[in-house]
């Protein structure tokens, strides 16, 4: 096979990147390390709640334009799709890139390019990146093309935000930026957008930092109002009739692979000047611990009470648990003494044990809804009013009809409506 573009990492972003080129023309190298990810890859084509990418892979793999390996192959053009986790000191493992560039250096030739798709702090391109091709005897500027090219897809939208949503290359040189352009121009309709590889990194960090900070501001505003008195929501609801204001609704917290993650990553280079983006984060990280605070306003003690916890995902129809809110909040009333039972229909490997909806419900002193699941409005309060010890329910997505609970019989609180607390 004579491959055109070699993708590494087969992850949510690799693989949707690397089926869309071999739909486009492309001879594709899909390349993970994992055994077990290349095996459900040849087996589903793709996650469940993506089955528009599983078609398009099944379609791929077929046809012969997208094949799939371990290790990677001599081709024109390199492309990373690696994880970047936080570590335990906030700061940026780019063990994943150092490791992916390390499997791809025996191939590189001079002319090829490399484009880099995981997010990283700023000048890891310039600097990480540029210093291991030197490394090999190669001109970075000159014998390459290295590209930053971050992505800005939603999970379980993926394919149409990879095809209409506008992108960024951001090259070491500008012929770099521009034979990435005409890369990706095979299937991207919205508009590329050319800079240098570091404005790219910043712009990808910034664009999820911005999001973090309204969040904060959101979810600092519920826990003031319930201080005041105050329903959250019915007060945003009135400030957001101003022509010029637009308030998120609050929540449990801030999950996923991005948001929760990526203003570490400039608070890291930043030399302690992002005090704004350090404080955002702080703000939405203490966030289940005022959940499970309202947990002990209603329940008391909440040692050895039964507390059921809806949804580990962290956010409503996936099942990504990454940096989840549930888990911070699952961990907290496991340290107040709680006996928790969790339940997601969504989340297939789970980082704590799940059980039916029957088993997490049968007997509990309290139901906290932690996932906005369309599944969850499905909820009888009536039917569970049998099932459960006492009828109380926190819902901190603001999902259910209170009216309909109330009715039934239960206590029924949102996070952040100050005038029931």
């Amino acid at each position: 096979m004579n491959v055109d573009v070699c993708v590494i990492g087969l992850g949510y972003i690799g693989l949707p990147t690397a089926a869309m080129f071999a739909r486009h023309g492309y001879s594709v190298l899909g390349v993970d390390v994992k055994e077990e990810v290349l095996e459900k890859i040849l087996a589903d084509g793709g996650p469940a709640e993506e089955p528009a990418l599983a078609s398009l892979v099944k379609g791929a793999l077929s046809d012969g334009s997208l094949c799939l390996g371990g290790k990677p192959e001599p081709a024109d053009v390199f492309i990373l799709c690696l994880p970047t986790p936080l570590r335990e000191d906030k700061k940026a493992d780019l063990s994943f890139v150092e490791n992916g560039m390390e499997s791809i250096l025996p191939f590189i030739k001079k002319g090829d390019m490399v484009i880099l798709e995981s997010t990283v702090p700023p000048g890891t391109t310039e600097g990480l990146i540029a210093e291991m091709v030197r490394g090999k005897g190669f001109d970075p500027c000159g014998d390459l093309d290295l590209v930053f090219a971050p992505e800005r897809v939603m999970p379980s939208n993926i394919l149409e935000e990879l095809e209409n949503l506008d992108r960024v290359m951001g090259g070491l040189t500008p012929g770099a930026a521009e034979r990435a352009r005409d890369l990706y121009a095979a299937f991207v309709k919205g508009r590329i957008v050319l800079t240098d590889a570091t404005t790219a990194e910043f712009v990808k960090l910034v664009e999820n930092s911005y999001r973090d900070v309204n969040i904060a501001f959101a979810n600092e505003l519920a826990v003031l109002a319930m201080g005041f008195g105050i329903d959250i929501w019915e007060a945003v609801t009135i400030a957001n009739r101003h022509p010029r204001v637009n308030i998120l609704y609050p929540g449990p917290g801030v999950g996923g692979h991005c948001i929760a993650v990526d203003p570490y990553f400039i608070i890291e280079k930043s030399g302690g000047s992002a005090r704004l983006m350090a404080e955002a984060r702080r703000v939405n990280d203490s966030m289940p611990e005022n959940v499970v605070a309202e947990a002990e306003r209603l329940l008391g003690d909440l040692k050895g009470r039964k507390v059921a916890v809806l949804g580990i995902a962290y956010k409503g129809n996936v099942g990504d648990f990454r940096q989840s809110p549930s888990l911070s909040i699952i961990e907290r009333l496991e340290e107040r003494g709680a006996v928790w039972k969790a339940h997601d229909p969504h989340v297939t490997s789970s980082p704590v044990p799940l059980v039916s909806i029957e088993e997490a419900l049968e007997g509990v002193d309290l139901i906290i809804v932690a996932t906005d699941h369309n599944v969850f409005l499905e909820l009888d309060p009536d039917e569970l009013g049998e099932k459960v010890a006492a009828r109380k329910i926190l819902d901190t997505r603001h999902i259910l009809k209170r009216n309909e609970w109330e009715s039934a019989g239960w206590e029924f609180q949102y996070l952040g409506d100050g005038k029931r607390a």
